[in-house]
């Protein structure tokens, strides 16, 4: 039976399930109990379950992953998360040389069933250090699987599907979203790592979205809607393993393509999915691929450049009449 939650109950919901489902299982990070720093996402999990297997680390980023790495390479299931994922970058060592690469250098003998999950944290006059959602750093690395859940029915089933995975994946949620409210089942289920979901079907034109900017799409998508323009939205849900066959298929399909992440656009998702399409699609497109991503520049400290800094549906909008206005 599906009951209304949040983006964030979703979360806690799925978090609860593992835990209840699977004694192996533990969740660790920093201000696990606090509101501030992780949402609703575990809200109670220390009173339900424990200190022994809901622990509110120190500000010790490296120790933290490497100890849930080590841990889950002896059987363990462990959940690290950073609250923002600015600090990840402090335990890049553990993740990339160690974490990704162990199930490799013992040719498949040992597995690594940890799910590091990284809130991106944007917004609110944070800053460059506070506000950063590098997709692309973690996509970059083999042997890491990365979800980007943009809905809660999506959030949940993807964090069981990387809980339940046997090697590691990184599970990012954006704070942004925590407050959208969809039918989550109450039972475990699982949404496949790697496989993109068509939100809306449309004939022309692709947008192709992850994470917070999927919820932009769908609006702005609706609106062109009500103006006559069918729009087909793309949620990646996946930014590794890609679904390139989905992308493909659409744009095949609709003959135009904009591809629309909140991350730098160098060397990032985006612009991977677009050099897809064009590896797959390229004699199918009437015109160039457009990207909207966050300009090359650090996130801003301030309320009025955020609003330029931080894409939104109108950009969305505005760039699909653009594409369509120039159309053969």
């Amino acid at each position: 039976m599906a009951r209304k939650l949040s983006y964030g109950e979703a979360i806690n919901d799925a978090h609860r399930l593992a835990l209840i489902n699977d004694d192996k299982c533990f969740v660790i990070g920093q201000g696990v109990n606090n509101p501030w720093f992780v949402g609703k996402t575990t809200t109670g999990l220390m009173d339900e379950f424990g200190p022994r297997r809901i622990m509110d680390s120190p500000v010790s980023e490296a120790a933290m992953t490497g100890a849930c790495i080590g841990a889950a390479m002896a059987g363990m299931h462990p959940i690290v998360f950073h609250p923002r994922m600015d600090f990840m970058y402090l335990a890049l060592d553990q993740i990339i040389n160690h974490c990704a690469s162990w199930n490799y250098m013992f040719a498949g003998k040992v597995n690594v069933p940890v799910v590091i999950r990284g809130i991106v944290n944007r917004g609110g006059e944070q800053g460059p250090q506070h506000s950063q959602s590098p997709f692309g750093i973690y996509a970059n690395i083999p042997g890491l699987k990365v979800v980007t859940p943009a809905t809660p029915y999506d959030a949940k089933g993807l964090l069981l599907a990387a809980i339940a995975d046997p090697n590691p994946v990184i599970f990012i949620d954006d704070r942004w979203l925590y407050d959208q409210v969809d039918d989550v089942p109450e039972d475990y289920y699982e949404v496949p790592i790697g496989k993109a979901n068509v939100l809306k079907e449309g004939n022309d034109i692709t947008v192709v979205a992850a994470s917070f900017m999927v919820k932009e799409a769908m609006e702005a998508a609706q609106k062109l809607e009500e103006e006559g323009v069918s729009v087909e939205v793309i949620d990646i849900r996946s930014l590794k393993p890609l679904d390139t066959e989905t992308i493909i298929k659409s744009v095949k399909k609709t003959r135009r393509a904009l591809v629309t992440i909140e991350e730098w656009n160098f060397a990032s998702v985006a612009s991977q999915v677009a050099k897809e399409i064009y590896d797959g699609a390229f004699t199918y497109l009437t015109q160039p691929v457009k990207t909207l991503t966050l300009p090359d520049v650090p996130a801003p400290a301030s309320k009025s450049l955020e609003a330029v800094y931080y894409k939104k549906s109108s950009d969305v909008y505005n760039i699909v009449k653009d594409m369509l206005a120039n159309k053969d």
